[in-house]
């Protein structure tokens, strides 16, 4: 019998996906907006959570693996599911290409030489890629085993530093409440939009779910406990950090929380927190590694992605799916080794933002669609509930949309139309193996 993941393994694969390399980068990104940056770590903590329950919802109506995929296709059909998955994959891999660079990035605080040597910066970041595909190939409960060791190992310092910097805040830099020269609303939507890229994952628990115990319990709690103690997390960390470095340092700095760390406890402090950035990229690239082969996996099975992403190995791994995707993030640091091509591949993580926000945006709509298409999975005590969270976490995402900019949406715009003439190659091939197998038995 195999092993299946609980509602521990299944709560720290949303916390460990969510907690990756973005809140160890994000608070610079932030103090060029100021201290209002705070409530859009709030209002993305809200529609992260209605997000959330979206999803475990929808997990409770099909306990299948797939996650966002199964549930557009169930609701708009094979094209809109197929246009999720394949959004939703580029959004995975291109963001693990990110996560993977972060690993190393936080490396050379300890190996100083990988900041300045590219050629080793590379070997590493790919090694990390690889070591984690094998651990994922090797089968996903070892997997799951060890997402829960690392996300304990990465949480518990990043909690500590957040609970006692809020005991050295200095309420004077917190009153850099709007640096940015926009109005207070540009700038709250400014920093949500960075915000969000720190909660994407919070569906997470929804995507294995052939391999979880009792999905229809286990998953709505984990989806949500994740996403609350992930939130938590992130408001604490943000206030302690700009409560202690003044706006204008922090705004340059490579590493907020290790100079926070630096500024409380010495030199010593610095390093832990740096090897606590390790350990959450390595957590966040484990766990999104796992997830990169079972969104293919689950459209392979409904024959809208090549057959052999549908393929398991002995220990359930899709073997083909994970293997794809490592060697297209391994061709990104390829690209990326080249450092004229860092601002590119900056832009490129936006683009994974606004790929997941399509898959979001779909999604919020699809338990409408699914109540009209199936009314024996309609609850009538709880739709009117069910149907105002839905309701606003479209709208949370409309708004996460159009703060997102112009040319952000353009290019994401354009990344998911090359998606039609996959679809249209696709269909053409089961067009084309029916006449064959028509033909043949005529």
């Amino acid at each position: 019998m195999n092993k299946k993941l609980g509602v521990w393994m299944l709560t720290a694969l949303v916390v460990g996906n969510m907690i990756g390399s973005g809140v160890f980068l994000l608070p610079a990104s932030l103090a060029s907006f100021g201290s209002i940056t705070v409530f859009s770590w709030c209002a993305t903590a809200v529609g992260a959570m209605l997000l959330a329950l979206v999803f475990a919802k929808l997990s409770t109506l099909f306990p299948k693996t797939g996650g966002p995929y199964i549930y557009c296709k169930e609701g708009f059909g094979n094209f809109i599911g197929f246009q999720v998955a394949y959004n939703y994959w580029i959004y995975m891999w291109v963001g693990n290409a990110a996560i993977a660079v972060a690993f190393t990035g936080y490396l050379s605080t300890f190996f100083p030489e990988l900041a300045h040597n590219s050629g080793h910066a590379f070997f590493i970041t790919a090694g990390a890629v690889w070591f984690f595909t094998i651990v994922n190939i090797i089968g996903v409960h070892l997997a799951g085993k060890f997402q829960l060791v690392l996300t304990v190992l990465k949480f518990v310092p990043l909690i500590l530093i957040a609970v006692i910097g809020l005991f050295f805040v200095d309420t004077t830099n917190l009153a850099y409440f709007n640096v940015s020269g926009k109005s207070n609303f540009s700038a709250l939507s400014g920093g949500a939009m960075l915000t969000l890229w720190a909660f994407l994952g919070m569906e997470s628990a929804s995507i294995p779910a052939d391999d979880v115990k009792d999905p229809k319990k286990t998953i709505p709690r984990a989806t949500i406990l994740g996403t609350a103690i992930t939130a938590v997390v992130y408001i604490l960390s943000t206030v302690a950090i700009m409560g202690v470095i003044p706006m204008p340092e922090l705004k340059d700095s490579t590493a907020p929380f290790a100079d926070l760390a630096g500024r409380i406890f010495g030199p010593w402090g610095m390093y832990v927190m740096g090897a606590a950035a390790v350990i959450s990229c390595a957590g966040a690239l484990n766990g999104w590694i796992l997830l990169q082969g079972q969104i293919p996996l689950a459209a392979a099975k409904d024959k809208l992605f090549p057959k052999p992403f549908a393929k398991l190995s002995k220990s359930r791994s899709p073997v083909f799916g994970i293997l794809i995707s490592s060697v297209l993030i391994t061709l990104i640091l390829l690209l990326n080794f080249n450092k004229g091509l860092v601002d590119q591949f900056t832009f490129i993580i936006s683009l994974a933002t606004l790929a997941a926000i399509i898959a979001y945006l779909y999604t919020s709509v699809a338990e409408f669609v699914v109540y009209i298409k199936y009314p024996d999975k309609m609850d009538r005590k709880k739709v009117v509930k069910s149907l105002s969270i839905s309701a606003l976490a479209f709208i949370y995402t409309f708004w996460a949309t159009v703060s997102a900019g112009q040319e952000i949406v353009f290019y994401g715009s354009l990344l998911m139309f090359t998606s039609i003439p996959i679809y249209g190659w696709m269909e053409w091939q089961k067009y084309r193996k029916n006449i064959v197998s028509e033909n043949g038995h005529g």
